[in-house]
């Protein structure tokens, strides 16, 4: 049994990006699976004043511990105007300075949903590019597309796309078994 932190890089109270974290790790079984909320979190603006001045905020070093205490991760981006969240993107700033190397050795699930066509396409490929320069390594990502109109009720309703996450997820489990 593999330890999985999963969230999603949104700070939307109605987060359709923490849905679909949600319902990804629902369809998992064997593993102990941590879901959080990022915006449970407190995460000033990254500065390098800020830095100097006040240090690195605790809830930095909290979501650090939380991260090399899992074996993997599932990260849900969301999309802003073609690129990852300027929440998201903060996070990944302030995590980088306390630790250059933060996801060393840890094989991450990436996923991306939007209510447009794209799915987030745009800031999943962002986060698959950037991930690797921390030590993660993506084994597995997905884009889903028109939220909306493809998942009701905690349901995905196209089953096109719910054969894609069921093979993205057999690979995962497989990839983080190894």
């Amino acid at each position: 049994m593999k330890k999985i932190l999963a969230f999603a890089g949104s700070n939307s109270s109605t987060s359709i990006n923490h849905k679909f974290v949600t319902h990804v790790t629902n369809r998992i079984n064997g593993h102990d699976i941590k879901l959080i909320k990022l915006t449970d979190f407190e995460f000033p603006m990254f500065s390098v004043d800020h830095q100097n001045e006040k240090g690195f905020p605790v809830d930095i070093s909290v979501l650090k511990n939380l991260i090399a205490e899992s074996d993997a991760l599932i990260i849900s981006v969301n999309e802003h105007n073609g690129m990852v969240s300027a929440f998201f993107k903060n996070i990944i700033d302030w995590l980088s300075r306390i630790d250059r190397n933060f996801l060393l050795d840890k094989k991450i699930l990436l996923v991306s949903t939007s209510p447009g066509a794209r799915g987030a396409a745009s800031a999943l490929e962002y986060a698959k590019g950037i991930i690797p320069r921390f030590g993660g390594k993506v084994v597995e990502s997905f884009s889903f597309p028109s939220f909306n109109d493809n998942f009701k009720d905690d349901t995905v309703q196209n089953e096109v796309l719910n054969m894609g996450i069921e093979d993205v997820l057999t690979t995962f489990a497989h990839e983080i078994e190894n």
